[in-house]
Parts: structure tokens; sequence; C-alpha cells
């Protein structure tokens, strides 16, 4: 069976020397393939790229989609411990130890204490600036434990993030939080309702807690004034980087003249493009981890936030390079390779058999069998753009999604076999012949 991919072979030489174009055909075809060649490189190295800008639109510059992202670190431990450290760090309740015993010392002396029991009053002053911080760090420590906080961390994930969006786009409410490349989380709100927890737990102090800085640092970078145009740029190319790329990579296999390698070059090397990708991922995480500012506190938070926002991408990633290597392995069986060969082979003869078993059961597809081996080429390929636009409109395609539609396909290919034998067995026992006695006989 010829392959549909490639085209039909061109004779050796075009036209004769005498009609003065024996070599015509030798430029076209080299041009022809450095065009491809230079076309699937170009579409190969776009793959990631694309990957990138479709994650900046989605994740960088969306906020509902960030707040979507981010939403599960409110439970994440490290971010409830470094979340809670900080509020006890911002609600700074600290009596002063030393003024109240003394205050109380004297006014029992007043009393007639002795002066020795005084003093003693007076060295409990370690012992209740120790309560009153460990009263401060429970009350803490259960809200951010609660309900409660996942909403006040929403919230403040939403505004600290419509001010990166205003500070690379320049759209949107400028909100109080980036400052020389730097971007903080306000967590004012939790820590007010730190405070009047702990005023209602009885620490009246807690009722002078003055107004202090309540930024808990989220992310910093001296390159993010420099990251505005390049995020501009990737904004306005995100919804279209993606079709650029589909269509560069298609012309270059359509000019091939080999177009079943071709297309599966182009697919191996969009697959090797996105795992260097990757591979980069996993270094600059350990570069970040390890260059972290001196702002921020926690690197078990540091990096439970990176992941986080580096989920969807690494998802991507991972899904274009299993789709790569699919539609590579696709491209291969489809081949003359032996393999490939005797493993058609061998389906076809396990249709065939349940074909003759359906027959001597009963079992026709009658003109729906005959009708599927006529066309059964344009049904596999009918079955392959139908499952191609559902995943281009599938949202957030995984991995998974790439196994379930190949399943998918190969159950479409087994019925279209299985049809089709039947219908050849149809069209080989053809329409029963007419009993005609000749006359005289």
């Amino acid at each position: 069976m010829a392959d549909p991919l490639e085209p039909p072979q061109e004779p050796a030489q075009q036209g004769s020397p005498s009609d003065g174009r024996p070599h015509m055909a030798g430029p076209g075809r080299i041009a022809r393939k450095v065009a491809s060649a230079v076309l699937i490189v170009l579409a190969c190295i776009l793959v990631p790229v694309s990957v990138l800008t479709v994650w900046v639109h989605d994740i960088a510059l969306d906020t509902d989609r960030y707040v979507d992202t981010v939403a599960p670190l409110a439970s994440d431990p490290a971010i409830e411990a470094a979340a809670a450290h900080r509020m006890v760090e911002a609600v700074d309740v600290r009596v002063d130890g030393k003024q109240v015993t003394a205050e109380i010392a004297a006014w029992l002396q007043s009393q007639g204490l002795p002066p020795r029991a005084a003093q003693a009053v007076k060295g409990l002053a370690p012992q209740l600036d120790a309560a009153v911080t460990g009263a401060a760090e429970k009350v803490a420590t259960r809200f951010v434990e609660s309900d409660r906080f996942e909403k006040v961390w929403t919230t403040a994930n939403r505004a600290a993030h419509a001010a990166v969006v205003h500070a690379l786009t320049g759209h949107g409410r400028g909100a109080v939080g980036v400052e020389e490349g730097t971007v903080t989380l306000d967590v004012g709100a939790a820590v007010d309702r730190v405070k009047e927890e702990l005023v209602d737990a009885g620490v009246s102090p807690a009722e002078k807690i003055p107004d202090v800085d309540k930024q808990m640092v989220l992310f910093k970078s001296d390159k993010l004034e420099r990251m505005q145009g390049a995020a501009h740029a990737l904004d306005v190319l995100g919804n279209w980087m993606p079709v650029l790329t589909v269509l560069l990579a298609a012309a270059g296999v359509l000019l091939a003249h080999r177009r079943r390698r071709a297309l599966a070059k182009t697919a191996l090397g969009a697959a090797l493009a996105c795992l260097i990708v990757a591979i980069g991922l996993v270094v600059a995480r350990r570069y970040y981890l390890d260059h972290l500012p001196p702002q921020v506190q926690s690197e078990a938070a540091a990096a439970a936030i990176f992941d986080q926002l580096l989920h969807f991408l690494r998802v991507t990633l991972r899904t274009v390079i299993v789709l790569g290597v699919i539609i590579a392995l696709g491209a291969y069986f489809i081949g003359p390779g032996g393999w490939a060969r005797a493993v058609r082979a061998t389906s076809e003869r396990t249709a065939d058999s349940a074909a003759r078993w359906a027959d001597t059961h009963g079992i026709h597809t009658g003109r729906v069998g005959t009708w599927t081996a006529d066309y059964r080429r344009w049904l596999t390929i009918g079955a392959l753009l139908v499952l191609a636009l559902l995943f281009a409109l599938w949202n957030h395609p995984t991995v998974l999604t790439v196994l379930l539609l190949v399943l998918i396909y190969l159950a479409v290919l087994a019925l279209i076999a299985l049809v089709a034998a039947t219908g050849r067995r149809t069209q080989a026992a053809g329409p029963a012949a007419p009993v005609n006695p000749e006359p005289g006989r």
C-alpha cells in the first residue's frame, strides 16, 4: 500500500537533452529540500517558545488563572509556617516586661509584701514576654490552618498579581506591591485578624499594636523592569505563536520530498526542544533557591511557590514531549520498515480472522462494510483530523489527554479494519450468479 504521506515518485529526469532542460528538476528539488529543512528547524525552535508564550499569557498575565494556580498553596505546610512566622513578626506583640513587673512589685510592696518577694516578682519579666509571644504564635498558627486563611491568601495573591500585571504590561490597577523589582504579598488583613483574636483571647496589649511593615516578599528580581517589553511582546504573540508554529511545521513537512520522515523528524525535534527547556527549568529552580534574596525567609515556601507557578508549564512541556514521540512512532508505523509492515500485517490478519468468524456466525455488515473497505483511507484520515481538532480545543491538555486520544484512535482504527475486512469478504463473494440453462439442452 502506498504511503499517503509520500508524494508520487518523480521521473529521474524531466524532459530530454533535446528540449534543452535536462537539469531543471535538480535545482528545484534542492530548493524545496532547503526550504523544508529551514521551516522544520524553525518550527522545532518555536515549539517551546510557543509553550512559554501561552504560559505567560495564561498564568503570568492572567490574574484569575494565577489565583487558581496558587490557591492550593494556602494548605501547603511550608507556606503556612512562613505566613504564621511573618504574621507574628508583623504583629510584634511585646510587653515591656520589666516595667510591668516593676509596677506590680511596687504596688505589692506598698501593700506590705516583703522586698525579697517583690524582687522575685520583678524576675518574672522574661516569662511574661515569652508567654505573650507564645500566645501570638498559637493564634497565628491556628489562623493559617483555618479556612479563613485561604480566603485571605486568595485576596492577597490577587492584589499582588494585579500589581505584577500592572508592572509588566501597564494594564490594570497599580496596587502597591511592586517596587524596584520586588513583588510583595500584603498580609495586613491576616495581621489584623490575628490582632483581633489576641484581644479576644485576653491579651489586652494587642490593642496597641502599631501599624508596621506587613509585607511578605514573594518575588524579587533586578530584571523585572527589563521584562516589561518582553512581557508585552509575549502577551501579543501568545494567541498567535502556536498557530504560526503549526503552520511552519506543516509547510516544512509538505515541502519535503520524504514527508513521512520529515513528519517524524519534526515531531522528535519539537520533543527534544521541549525536553531541553524542561531540563533548563530544573537548573533554574536550583539556581533560584541557591540565590534567594535576604528578604525571603523560608526556602521551603519559596520552593513551593516556584513549583506551583511553573506547574502548568511543566505539564505542557511533558505533554508536548509525549505527543511528539507518539507522532514520530505513528509516522514510523505507516512506513515501509520491517517491523511496521509486520505490525500492519498482523493487524490485517487479525481483522480477517474476525471477519471470517463473523461470516460463519451469520454476522454481516452489508453495504456498510463494502463502503468502509472502499473509503478506508479517508475514514482513517478523517478520524485523525477529528481527534486532532478535539486536542486543539481541549482546555489545557495533559499527558493523560494525549494517551486517552491515542487509545480512542487505535480503537477506531481497529473498528474500521474489522468492518473493512467484512466488506472485503462481501466483495470477494460477489452477487450470486443466476442459473440460465441454454435452449435445447
